[in-house]
């Protein structure tokens, strides 16, 4: 009976083997196949392209041909230096950059602010030292007359 055990056991260890190479196999074809289905679809998920009105289309053709235009003797958005030539004939611009002109107004502001303030400063410093100056003069005085006091008591 243990022949017959071993080779039950024998048996038992080979099919079991056999198996797991088969469950093996089977995994690798199931990742194939799911790797294949992803691919499909991928390749069949197909972007549709924006459709553009026409008035759009006219616009972006509009900036395009404004921008194409500009040259470097046109005078926006800087003033031409002295002794260039410029064209009779600008183009029109869309609109006017006007951040320099900003960037300057508020300079312009915070120096007249600062200004202001040391107009305002200066004038408290004179009145300060005006109340000191009195102050001073008031206890000078005080100080000759206790000093008169008691020269009289002597």
């Amino acid at each position: 009976e243990e022949d017959l055990l071993n080779d039950v056991c024998m048996e038992v260890v080979e099919r079991w083997s056999d198996s797991q190479v088969v469950d093996a196999k089977e995994e690798k074809e199931d990742e194939v196949q799911a790797i294949a289905s992803m691919m499909e679809k991928q390749a069949r998920i197909v972007v549709k392209p924006k459709e553009v009105s026409q008035e759009e289309k006219q616009r972006k053709a509009a900036l395009l041909a404004q921008y194409a235009n500009v040259t470097d003797e046109e005078e926006y958005p800087f003033p031409a230096p002295l002794g260039s030539v410029v064209s009779p004939y600008p183009t029109p611009a869309l609109f006017r950059n006007t951040n320099v002109e900003d960037v300057l107004n508020a300079r312009k502001l915070e120096r007249e602010l600062l200004r202001d303030e040391f107009q305002k400063k200066k004038e408290q410093d004179k009145l300060q030292r005006e109340k000191d100056k009195l102050a001073k003069q008031e206890r000078k005085e005080k100080e000759k007359k206790r000093t008169q006091k008691g020269e009289r008591k002597r």
